[in-house]
């Protein structure tokens, strides 16, 4: 068996020995409610009262699996990657590993806020969102990371009138650009992004003007050739998606709200 770890961001600490905190917890506690299940991990919301006041959390849990690292310890690094590049992300509330391997990591909700794909959705004009989106992207290649998962739905955004505030959520596939095909992955990563917005009320315009944006804030040349391998490249995503639904139906499913009456 191999030993139990547990990493909790130091503002949680007191909360953690307050409700007496155990890993195993996160895997037997009926307040953690999976939403969504795959077959590499579980998706749960947390809902408690804590102090009179209402806490959701979001964690991840991850089956046994071989290697140095476990899922949950790569998405920390994830996380931590955003957190020292000062690209805004969600809080990292905690991550641990079981003595079977199972794994757990958990962040704080971002209350208020929501999947800017959802918010176009709802009549949110994307041109709102075109601008702090752009940058967050730009942000990331300009710190030589890459996210791997880069798609409209993991941009969650907070409005407030004319004011916006954007976070690039789900960390697990975050990672430096290796040294060797950078273009590669960079275009991969565009490509998540242009294909999300297709099936929106997104025009081409509007998806050439956040590339050129983009480009313009990542001191990259949106040359026609790189943006005939981002549409190539977001082709084949669609295919790749629409098998993907085929064989997992509830794979794209929406994160339940948090219940009312705390």
């Amino acid at each position: 068996m191999a030993r139990v770890v547990i990493h909790v961001a130091g503002t949680y600490t007191p909360m953690f020995q307050e409700i007496g905190f155990t890993p195993a917890m996160v895997f037997d506690n009926r307040l953690v409610k999976p939403w969504r299940r795959l077959p590499d991990r579980e998706n749960c919301t947390w809902d408690f009262v804590f102090h009179g006041q209402p806490v959701r959390w979001h964690v991840k849990r991850f089956p046994p699996q071989r290697g140095i690292k476990t899922p949950a310890e790569e998405e920390a690094l994830g996380y931590r990657a955003l957190e020292i590049e000062k690209i805004p992300t969600a809080t990292l509330v905690a991550w641990g590993v079981l003595e079977d391997r199972h794994s757990f990591l958990i962040t704080a909700d971002l209350a208020g806020y929501q999947a800017a794909d959802k918010l176009v959705e709802a009549g949110t004009a994307f041109d709102q969102l075109l601008l702090p989106t752009a940058t967050i992207a730009a942000q990331l290649h300009k710190a030589k990371l890459h996210h791997r998962d880069l798609y409209l739905c993991h941009f969650f955004a907070k409005l407030n009138g004319s004011a916006i505030d954007v976070r690039l959520i789900d960390a697990a596939r975050v990672r430096p650009l290796p040294g060797i095909f950078v273009r590669r992955w960079i275009v991969k990563d565009l490509a998540q992004f242009w294909y999300s917005t297709t099936s929106l009320n997104i025009t081409d315009a509007q998806r050439l003007a956040w590339l050129t944006e983009y480009g313009r804030q990542a001191d990259i040349a949106i040359t026609i050739g790189l943006r005939e391998a981002i549409i190539g490249k977001s082709n084949w995503i669609a295919r790749h998606d629409h098998n993907l639904r085929q064989k997992q139906p509830k794979r794209n499913i929406s994160i339940p709200p948090a219940p009312t009456g705390f």
